[in-house]
């Protein structure tokens, strides 16, 4: 706690960055927590709450009044206002309601319209206050206006002036840096209509996935979106810096879901829901690896006859299941960032199969001569090696077209992706190695 005073001493209020007291909220104990929350300036205890993990979020809300969380409410932005009280209501619904009922009723009003949406579309993480003006505007007036919105604080992170007609429907997008070179005794039409500039504007709509609205900003390297309504009224912009947190979100789904875990249980605190969780993964998995033992258990005669397949078989079975998740880890990041069209299924199978393959020849050489040599058997080498090229093709050929057909089946590719591929892995690798064995060798 004594750290969190000397950073809250030695700065200003304009140089306090809220991800800075969360990282030292984070080395707390509990019985330091509380008093610690006490310390944050007012102003910024929202945006340092929604920085910390939901557990933590869980302890700032326990330490302050309904009051105290109000007032941090209100001087939040409109999408983090409407996270907030999200969470809020994940904790403690009572008091999520008590809250609520104090805020002002513009604050209500705007909550409201952004918890009408779903979790997957664009206006669930727009803000709602935006920089606009009408066409018809002297560019003086606006500047005069923005300046003034500015020193009160009514607008924040402003990159673009939005410009739309009288029925706010949105016709152009200008940057701050375009505006300042406008003639400023001339309306914003005059002026962009005598420009040799483009300001007709990128824009996403309300209800549109927000993955798509991801890849426009990574396509355009925008800052900022404006969202409007299907009528092409303008309610909103979409930042960058909301964009990465995104991002950053379904990078952490992903991972959890190629591992089998669920990511909302495992940003929990409680273990057993946690560990129900990863249960069910655990129990698919085991129904998998009986599946892959019965086909060890074929051959049973073949290995008792032969104690060398016994130490060779995990080898082609790894080398297969290791090859498999490098084609399906490849498959699935392209295919979250968009980088994989319909038409591209195809060429992204050929490659990870052909990319595989070659794999497969090289290890099957080099596997072949060890095993010829370290058991003084040919032929147990051409086994292991003709064993390890078919498990590797059909490791590239699944580990692109699981996360592909699941794609196209409308299912996050990342879920049961891996379990799918181990188990065809495992199987195919077993089964070649030891179907080979009895063909060739016994």
């Amino acid at each position: 706690m004594n750290k969190l005073k000397e950073y809250l001493n030695s700065n200003e209020l304009s140089e306090i960055y809220p991800s800075d007291i969360a990282k030292i909220l984070k080395t707390l104990d509990d019985s330091e927590f509380s008093d610690a929350v006490k310390l944050i300036p007012k102003d910024l205890v929202g945006d340092v709450a929604l920085a910390l993990p939901d557990r933590l979020f869980d302890d700032v809300v326990e330490s302050l009044t309904v009051n105290e969380l109000s007032h941090a409410v209100t001087e939040l932005e409109s999408d983090d206002q409407a996270d907030f009280m999200h969470e809020l209501e994940e904790v403690d619904h009572t008091i999520a309601s008590e809250v609520f009922e104090t805020l002002h009723e513009d604050d209500q009003e705007e909550i409201t319209k952004l918890h009408n949406y779903e979790e997957d579309e664009a206006g669930a993480y727009m803000q709602l206050e935006v920089f606009t003006a009408y066409k018809s505007e002297i560019v003086q007036e606006v500047i005069h206006r923005f300046a003034k919105l500015r020193k009160e604080n009514e607008l924040e992170n402003v990159q673009n002036l939005f410009i739309t007609n009288e029925d706010n429907k949105l016709k152009y997008t200008v940057g701050l840096d375009d505006l300042l070179i406008f003639d400023f005794s001339r309306t914003l039409k005059e002026n962009i209509e005598s420009s040799d500039d483009s300001f007709e504007p990128k824009v996403a709509q309300d209800r549109e996935d927000i993955k798509e609205v991801v890849h426009y900003f990574e396509e355009y390297d925008l800052p900022v979106m404006p969202i409007v309504n299907a009528y092409g009224v303008l309610v909103g912009r979409i930042t960058s810096d909301d964009i990465y947190d995104i991002i950053n979100e379904h990078a952490t789904e992903q991972m959890y879901h190629l591992a089998g875990v669920d990511d909302e249980a495992e940003e929990d605190d409680g273990i057993i829901k946690a560990a129900r969780t990863r249960a069910t993964w655990l129990s698919l998995n085991l129904f998998t690896a009986i599946a892959a033992s019965l086909v060890i258990a074929l051959f049973a005669d073949t290995l008792q006859s032969m104690v060398a397949l016994a130490v060779l078989m995990p080898i082609v079975a790894s080398m297969g299941g290791n090859a498999g998740t490098q084609s399906l880890t490849v498959v699935v990041r392209q295919l979250a960032l968009g980088d994989i069209s319909q038409g591209d299924a195809m060429r992204i199978i050929k490659k990870e199969v052909a990319i595989s393959l070659g794999n497969g020849i090289l290890f099957a050489i080099v596997m072949g001569i060890i095993a010829s040599l370290w058991f003084n058997m040919g032929m147990l080498g051409v086994v292991i090696a003709l064993s390890m090229i078919i498990n590797l093709f059909m490791a590239g050929f699944f580990g692109a077209t699981i996360p592909l057909f699941l794609k196209k089946m409308d299912i996050d590719p990342a879920i049961g992706s891996t379990v799918i591929l181990t188990t065809v892995t495992d199987i195919v690798g077993f089964f070649s190695f030891l179907g080979l064995a009895t063909y060739i060798l016994l």
